[in-house]
């Protein structure tokens, strides 16, 4: 049975808690009263991937608390009362009463946690910042040294050594990428019968099905090993298309499969500075390419994601391919041994994260990756935060949900100690799980508290400068982007609030981790000068067969790109998409702003106010 609020009230064992528990209650009332009297317009439009009810009720409710406390201790400013002990004072009214009450419950109830949490967010920090140490020196290393991988044997001579290499082109209801993919995958330089392309289509919309249907036809007129196969389910989502394309018979007949998503636009040469490192090397499962993104300044959002493509590439993948043999496959843009994907079990649809599953097993049962860092391949951000959300949320719950199941594996994996260690660790522990709990603890949660509790202030360091020091480095990676190192450091830890969200998703086998949600494409096609490059490189190392094609693939693509236009001429106006839960922290944080004034804490102050605006800027959907 509840309990009213006045035998609540009545439990409090002093007068100290009863002025907190009647503030409380006062103001629930008053939220109660506020909340019918003034509804939120909140879109109708339903997130499956949204943070649900908890954060926004949490922040709510914290939201609320530090408003009114923040009204208390303005008053108090104002009247001086801050200059007063509470013991042995006369209380004048119910506020200043309520006020004393306050200093004594934070000195007793809440400094001490608050505490021990800055003090945990100080050990995390420096834990991530040895991380990053580590893999910029790593990176440093790799770069003085000038280590890179190295083809072992000759490259083929006769048509006849060339492998047998299989190319798949996976996509679901692609209508603004699909032509550009599949041409650029005829464009292939590989003799022509040692090489068949898979357009893998999940479509579920009839009209784009026959469009692909007709495109993959057209190509194969023009004598292109290229094939359309439709699956009628999309059971195990891209997962279950790979697999369902990997059970055919003739693939036994190939020894290589590249793969490519639906956005990637593969130079003609890509076979050609790929395939050839598997020779002399038998113990090679993937060689991976970098990414390149095609629309990198077409606005505020696609510029930060390329300065974290640029980090993610050019640090973490290949310090770890180098020094450890192993790192997460990106999921396209990616050669790999066909023996090594049936000798770690194919491809599961257990996560949504198919391409670190398998890269994790295949790690297991020996086998070594390469990245390729100077070979790029063309391909599209997403360029509407809505979008960006939902493959990030995608991206972050499914590694935590893969731990949980293969840990057990990796404990009794033959492969050594250390790689274990770092498999566990660093690999999933520390970067997947440990890292987005603690960047949105701290600058969500922990920092703006700290402003309400004296004394346990988080150092600057850890909120001002290290965070600086990691973005410049950063932006040197990622040349170019020396303007936008604020907007990068403030969005990110905006960004921190999704990939919470979604790792505890994940850890907690919530349903938005179990879907996978294709990301919007806008079809960016290849800019005139990179054409210019395709165009050069072509005439200059094809054979007249490969060349004719691609010169055909151009001759096309120009003339979709002003079909294109035409369609996309109307215009389509959506409305803008409010963010509750990133609204209820951008509060709370330029609340907390307002409480550092009164502490006298300018660096503190500008960190969250500007942290805050970010945080108000993206809830009401105006980013980018």
């Amino acid at each position: 049975m509840e309990e009213s609020n006045d035998s609540l009230l009545l439990k409090a064992d002093n007068p100290a808690k009863q002025s907190i528990w009647s503030f409380f209650l006062k103001a629930h009332e008053a939220s109660n009263a506020l909340k019918k009297q003034f509804p939120i317009p909140i879109s109708t439009k339903t997130d499956k991937h949204s943070k649900g009810s908890f954060l926004f009720s949490f922040f709510s409710g914290l939201l609320l608390f530090s408003f009114l406390v923040l009204t208390l201790e303005v008053v108090a400013y104002w009247n001086r009362w801050y200059l007063q002990k509470p013991e042995g004072i006369e209380k004048e009214g119910w506020m200043h009463s309520t006020y004393f009450s306050w200093i004594l419950f934070r000195a007793r109830y809440i400094s001490f946690p608050v505490k021990i949490l800055s003090e945990i967010c100080i050990v995390l920090s420096v834990v991530q910042s040895m991380d990053r140490i580590i893999l910029c020196l790593g990176c440093i290393w790799i770069k003085l040294r000038k280590i890179k991988p190295r083809i072992q044997c000759e490259a083929f001579k006769a048509e006849t050594d060339f492998p047998m290499v299989l190319v798949q082109l996976p996509m679901c209801n692609e209508k603004e990428v699909y032509e550009q993919s599949i041409s650029s995958a005829c464009q292939l330089e590989w003799p022509n019968d040692r090489i068949l392309i898979q357009v893998l289509d999940d479509s579920d919309d009839e009209r784009i099905r026959l469009l692909i249907q007709a495109e993959v036809s057209k190509w194969n007129q023009r004598g292109i090993n290229i094939i359309h196969r439709h699956r009628l389910s999309r059971s195990g989502y891209k997962a279950g298309n790979l697999k369902s394309a990997m059970s055919c018979d003739y693939v036994k007949n190939y020894e290589f499969v590249a793969i490519f998503d639906a956005d990637f636009q593969p130079g003609p040469d890509f076979l050609k500075k790929t395939v050839p490192h598997f020779n002399g090397n038998p113990n090679l499962a993937l060689v991976q390419a970098r990414w390149s993104f095609a629309n990198k300044d077409e606005n505020l959002l696609t510029r930060v994601q390329y300065i974290n493509l640029c980090f993610h590439f050019e640090v973490e993948q290949q310090v770890n391919g180098v020094f450890f043999n192993f790192f997460g496959f990106n999921g396209t843009a990616g050669v790999w041994r066909i023996k090594a994907l049936e000798d770690c079990g194919g491809w599961l649809d257990r996560t949504t994260v198919e391409d670190m599953d398998i890269a994790v097993r295949a790690h297991l049962c020996g086998w070594n990756f390469i990245l390729l860092n100077d070979v790029r391949v063309l391909c599209e951000a997403p360029e509407s935060y809505e979008t960006y959300q939902k493959q990030q949320h995608r991206w972050h719950s499914g590694p935590i949900n893969l731990f949980r199941l293969c840990l057990p594996t990796v404990l009794t994996s033959k492969i050594s100690g250390w790689k274990k260690a770092n498999l566990i660790f660093l690999f999933f522990l520390l970067r997947k799980l440990i890292l987005p709990f603690y960047s949105f603890s701290l600058i969500g949660f922990i920092l703006p508290i700290t402003m309400f509790v004296p004394g346990t202030e988080l150092p600057l360091w850890l909120i001002f400068y290290v965070p600086i020091i990691m973005s410049l480095f950063n932006s040197f990676l990622a040349p170019g982007t020396f303007p936008f190192i604020l907007p990068h450091l403030l969005f990110e830890n905006t960004m921190s609030m999704t990939k919470f969200s979604a790792m505890f998703s994940g850890l907690l086998q919530l349903g938005s981790s179990h879907e996978w949600v294709v990301t919007k494409k806008a079809g960016r096609p290849l800019k005139p000068e990179m054409l210019e490059a395709i165009e050069i490189d072509t005439k200059s190392h094809s054979s007249p067969d490969v060349r004719r094609r691609a010169l055909d693939g151009k001759l096309v693509e120009k003339s979709k790109s002003k079909e294109k236009k035409e369609v996309s001429s109307v215009p389509v106006k959506k409305g803008k998409q409010i963010y509750k839960e990133e609204l209820a922290v951008a509060l709370f944080l330029l609340i907390a702003a307002g409480r550092s004034l009164l502490a006298a804490k300018p660096i503190h102050f500008y960190l969250l106010l500007f942290q805050g605006m970010m945080f108000l800027i993206v809830g009401f959907g105006l980013f980018p």
